[in-house]
């Protein structure tokens, strides 16, 4: 059964993961679950509004401050919340700050628009991530209390098996591909109760055994041009982001991208 049919605004708040990063188009932008989205609630909804505040790497305070007071002046129909994620794979990271500032948020976005939507964020096997589990953990089951307490939906894509599959992850391996954002703006479409279209959960055919020495000279890959360099602007403070302003910052008629 649908919530509702008449979706006719919707904005996107976070950070690169709601960018759309690694969903790359030919003019070297990003799409993401998030234009995904989109696009769907257009078609079904002439005039259609959509905006997108999302920066790569930002942090929940520039997402607090930057942000949440724009997406909620915009009283949208929908407003999803992605953030503090980027805060947990800090080395230093004050949890109790990160839940305070989630929480407030949340609290702001919530009266301000007709569906708050928040999830927990998809997580992938490794021993770099493994690292920073536990906070994960406790970040996302923040984000299901604060939904409880204030009628948000999660849609919790930490639980699906198959978003863990590394085929659905970028070489950066932080970052979902084409098919993973897809599939996360399935999740998302299901949970406003909009008819499915497939079953988003679905895990990927068997991959094919991949030699010892193939894996081995991915990881040298991986460490020498992901790794190091996101290592780097950790210890320095530096972001991703730094300098670049969102892709969609106002709430207009939802466009396609250009081919």
């Amino acid at each position: 059964m649908e919530m509702s049919a008449d979706y006719t605004s919707f904005v996107a708040v976070g950070d690169s993961f709601t960018e759309g990063m690694s969903d790359l188009l030919p003019d070297g932008s990003y799409r993401g679950w998030a234009d995904l989205l989109a696009a769907r609630l257009a078609a079904r909804s002439p005039g259609f509004r959509y905006a997108n505040l999302a920066v790569r790497g930002k942090l929940i305070r520039q997402i607090v401050d930057e942000q949440v007071p724009v997406a909620a002046g915009m009283r949208a129909d929908v407003v999803t919340l992605v953030g503090g994620l980027n805060d947990t794979l800090r080395p230093a990271c004050d949890m109790g700050r990160v839940r305070g500032l989630l929480e407030e948020a949340v609290e702001t976005l919530a009266p301000s628009c007709g569906r708050l939507v928040l999830m927990r964020s998809p997580g992938r096997t490794g021993p770099v991530l493994a690292r920073f589990r536990p906070r994960m953990e406790e970040l996302f089951a923040h984000v299901d209390e604060l939904a409880a307490r204030h009628g948000a939906l999660v849609v919790d894509l930490y639980g699906s098996g198959a978003l863990g599959d590394p085929r659905l992850w970028d070489a950066d391996r932080l970052h979902l591909t084409a098919e993973g954002h897809r599939r996360v703006a399935e999740a998302v479409w299901q949970t406003l109760g909009l008819g499915a279209e497939d079953d988003w959960r679905s895990p990927l055919p068997p991959a094919a055994p991949e030699r010892w020495t193939a894996r081995r000279a991915a990881d040298l890959r991986f460490a020498r041009r992901h790794l190091g360099p996101w290592i780097g602007r950790r210890l320095t403070g530096r972001s991703s982001g730094d300098g670049l302003v969102p892709k969609r910052p106002e709430l207009l008629p939802y466009e396609p991208p250009s081919a």
